[in-house]
């Protein structure tokens, strides 16, 4: 079952996997048309009510394959405001097939299509990507198409109903039979309707792998306003001061707003000199001890998120503040390096999400396998008996939170240079501000690994670390 945002994630990673979306919606028309056959009879009138998006495309390319009938096609708006190419391309094959067509362009037009006399009606108005009340000349034709007394089929979702909850905001179409692509959604199940779900070609490794498609979604609110986007803690140094750096730098180009960097007194100045745009509290001491944890909960009890770990160092007494921390925090953390040694043992309320390297996995009590697949079922349940979400960093990155595992192909050997890790905590942590877990990591390790591509690109192997944070804003875009 996915929803809709998940839906369009994973099309767009087919395409990226090299499965055109031509090709996907040729099998997407077919497989509505074998279920308009089931209604009617060679030579009856069916006709296609259709929208200007990919959904009405699913139409037009259904109306292709129901040669033995009576179809007319009627297209809601303009046929210059199509809005795909793939839409246009068959929407222009109807026309040079000489299969009839009519343009709506607004409510008044309705009644001229005599819905009525029709045997079966497709409604291919709006797919699962639109919600909201119905605009017209959409709501008059969904209350037209409910009125009459014939079969409706509705393409992926009922016009006017919430693919994700079942609801509508305003009138609906009230189907009889809803053709559907690839998986259900969850707002079907809601429906009096019976659901026919078709198998149009995506390959599971659009769901399995993480891709662009994952980058969906993600563009800022335009009314948004400083801290909307995220204000994160680094937690870290000591030992050393580039980590936490690294870290404080990739939170601010993978979107965030704003990122605090708590660090010992010692090396502040040193972190602070890597960049003026991080925000350094200096820590009594040395070295992060149980001493400054009541300075630390206070910190992050302002932020949406913490990145804990880099340059920390693995002493006992920082250890020690790093287990106290844990225990009395309840927000969301990135734990990542030195610090993940004390997750197995420590209670806590917070949400974590453990980036450890395959030797820090074992260290943890985690798995250890050559094959990557059996690899990725171990970390799963490792994920599950842990409680939290795991992102194993490797030559494929494995994330999984115990329900559901992704696995991330980004990435190259030059990445095995010092300090990329810490990048990713701080890329991962960004998206933790204002993402589920799960998804924070995946895209995470997508744009981390990406960003490391697109530097080892220009400088091959002699990318180091601080190339990555150049990358980041590339990496995070995409086409779609």
């Amino acid at each position: 079952m996915l929803t809709a945002d998940r839906m369009a994630a994973v099309d767009a990673n087919a395409a990226a996997l090299g499965v055109p979306r031509k090709q996907l919606m040729e099998s997407s028309g077919n497989a509505v048309a074998r279920v308009v056959r089931q209604y009617v009879d060679p030579g009856d009138r069916v006709i296609l009510v259709c929208g200007r998006g990919n959904n009405g495309g699913d139409a037009f390319v259904a109306a292709r394959f129901l040669s033995d009938y009576d179809v007319q096609v009627a297209l809601l708006g303009h046929p210059d405001r199509i809005g795909t190419d793939i839409a246009r391309e068959n929407w222009a094959a109807l026309q040079a097939a000489e299969i009839p067509t009519t343009t709506i362009t607004d409510s008044t037009a309705i009644g001229d299509l005599d819905l009525s006399g029709v045997d079966c009606i497709v409604d291919a108005m709006l797919g699962t990507g639109v919600t909201g009340a119905l605009r017209e000349p959409a709501a008059t034709a969904a209350r037209g198409i409910t009125a009459a007394d014939t079969p409706v089929v509705a393409v992926d979702v009922p016009s006017g109903v919430d693919a994700d909850t079942g609801r509508a905001a305003g009138n609906a179409v009230a189907a009889d039979h809803v053709v559907t692509f690839h998986d259900t959604k969850p707002g079907l199940d809601a429906l009096d309707a019976e659901v026919t779900v078709a198998d149009i070609g995506i390959p599971a490794a659009a769901e399995r792998f993480v891709g662009p498609g994952d980058l969906l979604g993600r563009d800022r609110v335009a009314e948004s306003h400083k801290g909307d986007n995220g204000e994160l803690l680094v937690i870290g140094g000591g030992p050393y001061t580039g980590a936490p750096a690294l870290a404080g730098q990739a939170v601010l180009r993978a979107g965030a707003d704003l990122v605090n960097v708590a660090c010992p007194e010692s090396v502040a100045p040193q972190v602070q000199g890597y960049s003026e745009n991080l925000i350094v509290h200096p820590l009594a001491g040395e070295e992060v001890t149980p001493s400054v944890v009541d300075d630390l909960l206070a910190r992050a009890a302002g932020v949406d998120a913490v990145v804990c770990g880099p340059g920390l160092g693995d002493s006992e007494s920082t250890r020690s503040a790093v287990a106290a921390f844990l225990d009395a925090y309840d927000g969301r953390v990135v734990v990542d390096a030195d610090a993940l040694s004390v997750v197995p043992d420590v209670d806590t309320d917070a949400t974590l999400v453990c980036t450890p390297h395959q030797g820090e996995l074992v260290g943890m009590g985690g798995p250890s396998a050559d094959d990557r697949e059996q690899l990725a079922d171990q970390v799963s349940d490792f994920a599950a008996e842990l409680g939290h979400t795991v992102l194993v960093k490797g030559t494929h990155d494995i994330i999984s939170d115990g329900e559901t595992t992704r696995i991330n192909r980004t990435g190259n050997p030059g990445m095995t240079v010092g300090g990329t890790g810490d990048v990713l905590a701080g890329v991962v942590g960004a998206l933790l501000a204002t993402e589920a877990p799960r998804a924070a990591a995946s895209v995470g390790a997508y744009v981390t690994g990406h960003a490391g591509d697109l530097a080892a690109d220009a400088v091959g192997d002699s990318l180091v670390a601080t190339d990555l944070l150049d990358r980041l804003p590339e990496a995070l875009t995409t086409d779609e």
